[in-house]
């Protein structure tokens, strides 16, 4: 049985201490619990401590999912590349939310693997401490934003916080994390504006062909549909954007 879920297991510890960062940064010590010293001054969290830290982390992880994985732009994507087709609803929300989790989790799997070897194993097998923990796990997560992220956006964020960045693994997450989201959001609207073309002609084409047909109380969407639907299978069309999504992500020097 453990076997069988080990890598499911692997994968959501993975993405528990991927939070902890996010913890830290926002309560950086409760002092109502006891931190304990060893014989060689080694410092480490109570287990109580621990459980409230992981408690606290698994209610951040929707904000986390959006703020610090590929989920942003992948969504944004595929929500902007229905409107281009015109089906309204379809495919669904929970369509393009279920398409959008699996291939970040596709996406972030290599991230998720150095966090669970570097930082979850060692952990779990009392090799090194928790502070130690979230310290090295947080680096993987750090190098991944750093890489999708702007520097125009970084040094933006810096000067509002009036902070000097002397170079990328310096950046902290409260900065990191907003400048990460603009240049998601920017590169998502790039992407979602280069698909929106082929079906825009579509509909000029059809709106023309209406109007010199007299036909202009017939709406040009009701038309157009169909042949925006026929070309996107034609093109293959839903491999072409999950191939492209998942290729546009850098991670440990180069794309996926």
């Amino acid at each position: 049985m453990i076997k069988r879920y080990g890598p499911y297991v692997k994968w959501l510890l993975g993405s528990a201490l991927m939070l902890l960062p996010l913890v830290g940064w926002t309560e950086p010590g409760i002092p109502a619990f006891t931190v304990e010293t060893d014989a060689q001054g080694n410092q480490d969290y109570t287990l109580t401590m621990q459980i409230l830290l992981l408690m606290t982390g698994l209610t951040l992880l929707p904000a986390a999912l959006i703020a610090m994985t590929s989920f942003l732009r992948i969504v944004v994507v595929l929500a902007l590349l229905r409107q281009a087709l015109g089906t309204q609803s379809t495919p669904s929300n929970q369509v393009l939310i279920g398409l959008a989790l699996f291939l970040t989790l596709f996406i972030m799997s290599p991230v998720l693997d150095k966090i669970y070897d570097t930082a979850v194993s060692p952990y779990l097998e009392e090799q090194i401490k928790f502070k130690e923990a979230v310290e090295i796990g947080a680096k993987p997560l750090h190098q991944f934003m750093i890489q999708q992220t702007r520097a125009d956006d970084l040094g933006m964020f810096a000067e509002m916080a009036d902070v000097q960045l002397t170079d990328p693994e310096s950046v902290p997450f409260k900065i990191l994390i907003p400048a990460y989201m603009t240049s998601e959001l920017k590169t998502a609207f790039q992407i979602g504006f280069m698909i929106f073309i082929p079906f825009l002609i579509i509909d000029l084409v059809v709106a023309t062909l209406l109007m010199s047909m007299g036909m202009m109380m017939l709406s040009p969407m009701i038309i157009s549909l169909p042949f925006k639907i026929m070309l996107f299978v034609l093109i293959d069309g839903w491999a072409l954007i999950m191939g492209t999504l998942a290729n546009s992500f850098v991670v440990a020097g180069g794309s996926i």
